[in-house]
């Protein structure tokens, strides 16, 4: 491998909600500051048209009110981010919400993730590329979330102040996802803070699938869950959801559910390499061993089509990050940037057969 430079900063964001965000601000505050400042986070050398917080107050206003209301935790959690980087209240809240700020209709989209999941011999595995727009290889870091009174401890992979985004808990969840289009994009709850009030709250994937239920996502996305028990994915369409369970767990970037597949926006360039990955996911996992360990994954995510080399144009996606985890040992496995260029930096929780909270030892492949 070459070109390995890339670090990933591990936060420990422990206490209440206002000091978990706190902290992670503080820690990261000179990076957030700098990627505000970098043209609104980068959304003017994204989109069309230039934005700015002004313009975008209705909107952020309208979400930050079903933050509040469906996860009032997390809505403590990002006044402390504000709080401990030195940003506004609308700064922090735009890093939550830069993918739903772009939408979907104006954005070209070709990559945007390759997830799968399954029970091997060597225990539970979900493992997925991190395909996003924005360059944002220098925004990764990975949080460790230990709140006060929680009975549970959370790793999650973020990008640019983001609360939440993938990631594993010290009950034995790990959550990833994939982008889908379709439906109306609305004010709600992002998904990235969706996928966090999950692995704060539920403790497998039967009853992620039942707070869920009781949520209302800003818009469509596919949302990968794996235990020890079982993998499953949910695809989110509007105010509608279905839960497909299965042994092996595989999905790109267009819809599989039946009941969805005529609601599908994704272009038909767009489509046909999302059904590249899939099936190639498909073939590759069916080749792996059944004792598979987390280099072998990283093997599998590291290779075309999977991984999506970029172009030097920065509204493109490409693969900046790829991701192991394994929930029966509460681990987080990344290589950051491009995965067959980066090592492997590796994260553990407490927890019965985990090793204590700390970066555990690199592994050089």
């Amino acid at each position: 491998m070459t070109g390995d430079t890339l670090h990933v900063p591990l936060v420990r964001a422990h206490g209440d909600a206002f000091e978990c965000g706190r902290r992670h601000g503080r820690e990261r505050g000179r990076s957030l500051r700098a990627f505000v400042g970098d043209g609104l986070t980068r959304l003017d050398r994204i989109m069309p048209d230039p934005v700015s917080l002004p313009s975008l107050r209705p909107v952020l206003d309208a979400y930050r009110d079903q933050i509040e209301t469906q996860t009032p935790l997390l809505a403590q959690e990002l006044r402390g981010l504000a709080d401990g980087a030195g940003l506004g209240a609308d700064e922090a809240l735009l890093l939550q919400l830069r993918r739903e700020i772009m939408g979907y209709h104006r954005i070209p989209t070709m990559g945007d993730c390759t997830t799968y999941a399954l029970r091997g011999d060597a225990g539970p595995v979900l493992a997925q590329t991190v395909d996003l727009n924005g360059d944002l290889d220098d925004q990764i870091c990975v949080l460790h979330i230990a709140r006060t009174g929680s009975p549970r401890q959370v790793l999650v992979l973020s990008f640019g102040g983001l609360l939440g985004y993938l990631g594993v808990n010290s009950d034995g969840l790990a959550v990833g996802l994939n982008l889908v289009l379709g439906g109306e994009w609305r004010p709600g709850l992002p998904p990235y803070l969706a996928i966090r009030h999950l692995l704060d709250t539920a403790s497998g994937v039967d009853e992620a699938v039942e707070i869920l239920r009781g949520l209302k996502p800003a818009g469509s996305r596919n949302l990968v869950l794996c235990d020890t028990r079982k993998t499953a994915w949910v695809e989110i369409l509007g105010d509608e959801q279905r839960v497909t369970e299965a042994e092996v767990t595989t999905h790109t970037n267009h819809f599989l559910h039946p009941d969805f597949r005529a609601h599908d926006e994704l272009n038909v360039f767009a489509h046909n390499f999302s059904r590249l990955r899939l099936d190639t996911c498909r073939t590759e996992l069916a080749a792996l061993p059944a004792d598979a360990g987390v280099e072998d994954h990283f093997a599998l995510l590291s290779a075309a089509p999977i991984r999506v080399e970029g172009n030097g144009d920065i509204r493109r996606e490409r693969t900046v990050a790829a991701v192991v985890m394994r929930p029966d040992l509460g681990e987080l496995h990344v290589r950051p940037g491009d995965p067959a260029r980066n090592r492997t930096r590796s994260f553990g929780l407490r927890g019965p057969g985990a090793q204590s909270m700390t970066e555990m030892a690199e592994v050089t492949p």
